[in-house]
């Protein structure tokens, strides 16, 4: 059996720590959100296929390094090809029914509950399903008693809604299922591909899990999850290996070989060999690798990338830090994604 992981994307909203980094390679708790998700997966998937292109090669250096005890192997993209085209991308690796995950998607979700569900149902395809209040800002789908959808409904009014489930991002589906994706286009897995399994009546599942979801997108999103997985163990701070740490940190996730003095942390994200002074406030910001931050600093609300120097004495508020340029291939502003969230 495989997987698919769409590790694809720029993730231009959590610029500029990914200038310098792949997207699926964003540490969790010190571990890539790639590596949480490949470890959630069922023991009988044997190779896991990750779907990607800016800055791949760090993918295959990454894999190279870390055995997981499976055949990981990098499809690379020219272009983005959104979630559809990017499964169709990497179909010479498929010859078994197969997962389909979203990489920047933190979760709960039991994916052998869901593969046994979509064996039970015989359908071409079952997706994950999460309720959400604010339906308006989704695509809901209409769910039978038996976990049939008959549709999808995208953004309606709460009082339009056929449910408050939307697509949580893991999807198992069958081998037919590429017979529907055109090669070498962006097409979308839900606003296109889906929707024509169902007008087919093919059999199209959905299965809805408890316990926590979160996309981890975003620089606060990103953060927030940190602090639930934190909670969930049982603790305010995540420590890297070989750290000197002064300070007081609140909800906080040190890297590796951090120095940190006398200073408070609170909602904040360190990356590796990151050096911060005394005296500082950093809140709800993330702090690239290498960084030196002087003494005397605050810092609140902000994305500060690899490398950046911070003198003393700096206040700074609802900023991205990044003084170099803007690397080689990184679109200037956000691509349309087709992922459905």
């Amino acid at each position: 059996m495989q997987a698919i992981i769409l590790s694809g994307g720029y993730g231009t909203r959590l610029k500029p720590i990914t200038y310098t980094r792949q997207k699926s390679l964003l540490p969790i708790l010190n571990k890539p959100m790639v590596a949480h998700i490949i470890e959630k997966l069922p023991h009988e998937v044997n190779r896991v296929v990750l779907a990607a292109n800016y800055r791949s090669d760090q993918l295959e250096e990454y894999f190279k390094n870390n055995d997981f005890g499976m055949d990981i192997i990098v499809s690379m993209e020219d272009t983005p090809l959104g979630t559809a085209g990017a499964v169709k991308n990497a179909s010479q690796y498929i010859d078994d029914t197969f997962f389909v995950l979203n990489s920047d998607i933190i979760s709960s979700i039991d994916l052998q509950a869901l593969l046994d569900f979509h064996r039970e149902t015989k359908g071409l395809g079952t997706i994950s399903l999460w309720p959400v209040e604010n339906v308006s800002e989704f695509g809901v789908v209409a769910l039978e008693d038996d976990g049939k959808i008959t549709k999808f409904v995208e953004k309606p009014k709460k009082e339009d809604a056929p449910s408050n489930l939307i697509n949580a991002g893991a999807y198992c589906l069958e081998q037919e299922v590429l017979d529907y994706i055109e090669k070498g286009k962006m097409v979308s897995m839900e606003k296109e591909i889906f929707p024509r399994i169902i007008a087919d009546d093919k059999g199209f599942h959905g299965l809805q899990f408890e316990g926590y979801w979160m996309d981890v997108g975003r620089p606060s999103s990103y953060i927030d999850a940190h602090k639930m997985l934190m909670d969930k163990k049982g603790v305010k701070m995540w420590q890297g290996e070989h750290c000197i740490l002064s300070g007081r940190f609140i909800y906080s996730c040190i890297g590796n070989k951090a120095i940190i003095g006398s200073s408070d942390l609170v909602d904040t994200i360190v990356y590796d060999e990151v050096t911060i002074g005394d005296d500082c406030r950093i809140t709800s910001s993330i702090i690239g690798a290498n960084c030196k931050i002087g003494a005397d600093c605050v810092i609140e609300n902000c994305v500060i990338g690899d490398r950046e120097i911070i003198k003393p004495g700096t206040r700074l508020r609802d900023e991205s830090v990044w003084t170099k340029p803007l690397p080689e291939g990184y679109p200037h502003q956000q691509i349309g994604n087709a992922v459905q969230k």
